[in-house]
């Protein structure tokens, strides 16, 4: 007869961060129970896993476990696991060297952070005259050393599995992640010194106002006030205590970070339990919600507070006493946590040893750099081979002029001066023809629809425009440094017998002065240009263009996007001036040897045909705005009639104009319709003096004009300039998209979204009348016809159709359709904002997504920054509520959308490790929209999956 015996076991390992962990594993398996149970036997455990990095780590670790013996026979286990950054699963089980089917047992597998100088789990007995948490967290330490010293290791831990509890525990932490993994000790010391600094010097007692900052949760002062005032009720019976002692200070960090499950409980039910009654009424819940909602500036949950308590009493209270205790609280923290563990197997049953990541494990560092400098190849050779190749021309044109002008006369006088000057001279006309190609918008776009868009870099054609002027500004030190500091004094302070026969016919048969020389045309204009392209170089750069240099009034004009714009049509005066400067040479006088002429020409016909397209077309696309709105966060949503033949692919974006605010500016945004929506649409968030003044003019003319007026009356007439290209319109290339948008710079993809969204409308239109024409031979189609949310509640679109497409029925499916079919998308998308009301942008876009997503295609992701993470005592409260409520009714309470909304930013390297083990030997296209700051790590974490998985991630970023 057999009867089950469960064991934990806790083996720490090191992670690829240098950091240790431990991985808990409970195993329930038949032991024969004739065995002798004297006898003691050791159980071998094994476990092979791959941590975050890829890095191989073996594990191993004996326990001494009273299972019993068969004979002499030692009864040994080997478990094989694998170790996920989001999960870990039982890969095999043998028993002496025999598979065993390990789904007939039970197997309960958690990883938590551990570090050696960590105290663990178990509770030793605790000295009852222990005053310092020093004293007592050194006993307990000593505790464990005692008890375990001959192993190096942590002894293993035997008791209940921490499966659930111990992820329940992770939901109620008190301490923020930043104090994960340290000392003990070393955060009471911290305390300490703060509690120090900020004591009464006098009384030694802390003031009830410096608590939050003296326990480090400096940011939520109201919050730590409310749980000094459950320590105190629970410690004392008393309320809003004024000052605290050091002890007491102590004590409530004792409390405050212990891990265990039932204390972190307690500490939040006193939170709730104002009165000290032990039991929480539906008003004590209220108020911590609103507590919780202010804590993480959640204005619009504030309002609904009410709501929510009821809810959570609904919950709780099935026998409706008016209350709740504290076991209640417990089983639903349980049962909260229970429900994402279920959903981690799920996620398990995905991600299964068959899709797990695959990875390389190189031998020798030479073989890590060559790999790494081929895959850098492969993935930006585009960009290698222009560089290399302007480089090369460069060189070349230096070293051809170089070489002339040493044979040259005017070597005689000026040496390698002349050379050098007339070497850098020959690239700077090279570099003033290149850098009006990346400017040229339309010309680009075009190119990137050809193959040539698989040849050069057209992403990072702004990219390009600032390394040419970068090549310019170092061209015009060399060319202007060699003349004016070499070349004009040797000029004016040579031999005149050897200046008469060398340079006498050059300058009339009379030697200059240095001054007579720099006065001269060629110089003077010279000097010029370079006065005039310093001017606008200094204005184009960051700080200035964004503003964050602050200048003093009245020199604050000269900042800011205006400044920048106005100060790059100094150009046309430079051309000019270049022009005149290549006529009036020194020593070239023949007008076939002036070449800066034969490298400008081309360049120049083609800005100016680009600039006279953009000013037709702001003629002829002179757009209707047909509905405005304003939405929290001052986010100005567009939708504007469609010009006749305008068409583009989502990604792509607009030049705007808008007269009555600026007749000159035009400032480019993303387009948000898809490109089969019958109209035009554009969100503009408040980032400068136009788009502010752009969005009070909206407002006012919504405000100002009533129903009665037609629309082409109610907002101002704008303009509009393209579309042009961009990075995003290429994710049609990849079958599965990672979409990364961080607050406006969702814009993108939400024009993507509903670019998909339509394709399945579309396919499903196309299906349904492909069988009703089987049925009905004499059946017409006609266009699909719906009334957008977008316009929901405007007089202008009530009852209002908008026309999707009216494709030609047959019985087969359409050639669109087959192509829809074959090509599956996989579409992630992360939408990371600091603001809850950011979510009213999308709402309707997002929910139509939700709704029509019947095969799983788009998972989209909404992440609030402004919440403490997932797991942090000041959002637990809200987790409950919206994990309630989203089960409830299907809404997320924090967005208002059907789709669940995340705390905190994401761990991208999981969501890469994810993606990896989802998608094997695809190619994924990684688009990021947002600001510069996130854009290193998704390169970096593109090109580490890429190297180290099967699976290659292409990373596109937008320039924003």
């Amino acid at each position: 007869m057999y009867e089950p015996v469960k064991r934990t076991l806790q083996i720490p390992y090191a992670g690829a961060d240098s950091q240790e962990h431990v991985l808990g594993i409970s195993v329930e398996c038949g032991i024969n129970s004739n065995a002798a149970n004297d006898d003691y036997g050791n159980v071998h455990w094994h476990a092979s896993c791959v941590d975050e990095e890829f890095e191989d780590v073996n594990m191993e670790a004996n326990d001494d476990a009273h299972i019993g013996r068969h004979g002499n026979q030692r009864v040994v286990l080997e478990l094989t696991l694998d170790v996920r950054p989001d999960n870990v699963s039982l890969r095999s089980l043998k028993h002496d060297g025999h598979d065993i089917d390990h789904r007939n047992y039970k197997t309960e597998i958690s990883s938590t952070s551990y570090d050696q100088s960590k105290i663990p789990a178990l509770s030793p007995p605790r000295s009852p005259g222990a005053n310092s948490l020093q004293e007592q967290m050194r006993k307990e330490k000593r505790y464990y050393e005692a008890a375990s010293p001959a192993r190096e290791a942590v002894a293993p831990v035997l008791g209940k599995s921490k499966s659930r509890t111990g992820q329940a525990l992770e939901g109620l932490r008190f301490i923020s992640r930043t104090t994960e993994g340290r000392d003990p000790e070393e955060l009471w010391r911290e305390v300490e010194t703060r509690f120090q600094r900020l004591a009464d010097p006098s009384s030694c007692l802390l003031s009830r106002s410096d608590f939050a900052a003296c326990i480090g949760m400096k940011e939520s002062k109201e919050f730590a006030v409310e749980l000094l005032d459950g320590l105190t009720r629970r410690r004392f019976g008393i309320d809003k205590v004024k000052w605290i002692s050091k002890e007491d200070l102590a004590k409530y960090w004792a409390q405050i970070s212990d891990r265990s499950f039932h204390a972190r409980t307690q500490i939040f039910f006193d939170l709730c339990d104002k009165d000290s009654d032990g039991r929480i009424a539906e008003k004590e819940v209220k108020e911590v919600i609103l507590l919780s909602a202010s804590a993480n500036k959640l204005s619009m949950m504030r309002e609904q507070a009410e709501e929510y308590a009821a809810l959570i009493m609904e919950e709780l209270d099935r026998e409706n006493k008016g209350y709740i205790e504290l076991s209640q609280l417990e089983a639903l923290f349980h049962e909260g946590f229970e429900s994402n563990d279920s959903r981690s197997q799920t996620l398990n049953m995905h991600i299964g040893p068959s899709s797990s990541v695959h990875y390389y494990n190189w031998a020798r560092p030479m073989c890590q750099l060559v790999e790494k400098f081929n895959f850098h190849f492969q993935s930006q050779w585009q960009r290698w081979w222009v560089l290399t190749l302007w480089l090369a021309i460069m060189f070349a044109l230096f070293t051809w002029k170089f070489i002339q002008y040493k044979s040259h006369a005017a070597f005689q006088v000026m040496g390698y001066c002349v050379c050098t000057a007339k070497g850098a001279a020959e690239t700077l006309k090279l570099n003033m023809a290149l850098v009006l190609l990346p400017v040229c918008r339309n010309t680009i776009t075009w190119f990137r629809s050809t193959f040539l868009g698989n040849v050069f870099p057209f992403d990072d054609s702004l990219n390009l425009h600032k390394l040419i002027a970068g090549a310019i500004v170092l061209g015009v030190i060399v060319h202007g440094g060699a003349h004016l500091a070499c070349d004009f004094p040797r000029i004016a302070n040579a031999n005149p017998f050897l200046f008469y026969a060398t340079l006498g016919q050059d300058f009339g048969y009379q030697q200059p002065s240095y001054g007579e020389i720099v006065s001269t045309s060629e110089v003077m204009t010279g000097i010029f240009m370079v006065f005039l392209m310093a001017i606008a170089y200094l204005l184009a750069s960051r700080s200035s263009r964004r503003n964050i240099l602050k200048l003093p009034w009245p020199m604050h004009r000269f900042t800011g996007f205006n400044a920048f714009w106005y100060s790059h049509h100094l150009f046309i005066l430079v051309y000019a001036l270049l022009i005149i400067h290549s006529i009036f040479l020194f020593l070239t006088h023949d007008w076939l040897q002036k070449t800066t002429w034969m490298y400008i020409t081309v360049p120049i016909i083609l800005y100016c045909g680009e600039r006279t397209l953009r000013a037709i077309r702001a003629t002829q696309f002179k757009v209707d705005v047909l509905n405005a709105a304003i939405y929290p966060g001052e986010v100005l949503a567009l939708y504007m009639a469609k010009p006749f033949s305008f068409n583009y692919l989502s990604g792509m974006y607009i030049f705007l104009q808008c007269p009555n605010v600026s007749p000159f500016e035009w400032h480019p945004f993303t387009i948000t319709s898809a490109p089969g929506d019958e109209f035009l649409s554009v969100h503009v968030r408040d980032c400068g003096d136009w788009t502010r003044d752009l969005i009070h003019m909206f407002s006012q003319a919504s405000i100002k004009k009533g129903a009665a007026h037609t629309f082409i009356k109610r907002y101002p007439r704008l303009l509009i300039d393209g579309p042009y290209g961009a990075p995003a319109q290429d994710y049609k290339k990849y079958n599965v998209m990672l979409l990364v948008g961080l607050g406006i710079g969702a814009t993108p993809f939400i024009s993507i979204l509903r670019d998909i969204l339509n394709d399945w409308k579309i396919e499903e239109k196309e299906r349904k009348n492909s069988d009703t024409f089987s049925a009905s031979p004499s059946f017409n189609g006609s266009p699909l016809r719906i009334t957008s949310p977008l316009f929901t509640g405007s007089p202008l679109f009530t009852g209002s159709p908008l026309l999707i497409g009216s494709p030609m029925l047959s019985n087969a499916p359409s050639p669109s359709s087959k192509k829809r079919s074959r090509n599956k998308k996989n579409v992630y998308f992360y939408w990371v904002t600091r603001e809850q009301s950011s979510f009213e942008w999308f709402k309707e876009v997002m929910n139509e997504v939700a709704e029509n997503d019947q095969k799983a295609i788009i998972e989209m992701h909404n992440h609030l920054t402004s919440v403490y993470e997932e797991g942090d005592a000041r959002s637990a409260l809200i987790t409950m509520v919206q994990a309630l409520h989203h089960a409830k009714s299907g809404m997320d309470i924090v967005s208002g959308t059907r789709v669940r909304t995340h705390f905190a930013r994401p761990n991208w390297r999981k969501v890469f490790a994810r993606l990896a083990a989802r998608h094997p030997y695809e190619t994924i296209g990684v688009f990021y929209c947002g600001p510069v700051r996130l854009t290193k790590e998704l390169d970096s974490l593109s090109q580490k999956f890429t190297q180290k998985s099967k699976t290659k991630f292409i990373f596109h970023k937008e320039n924003f």
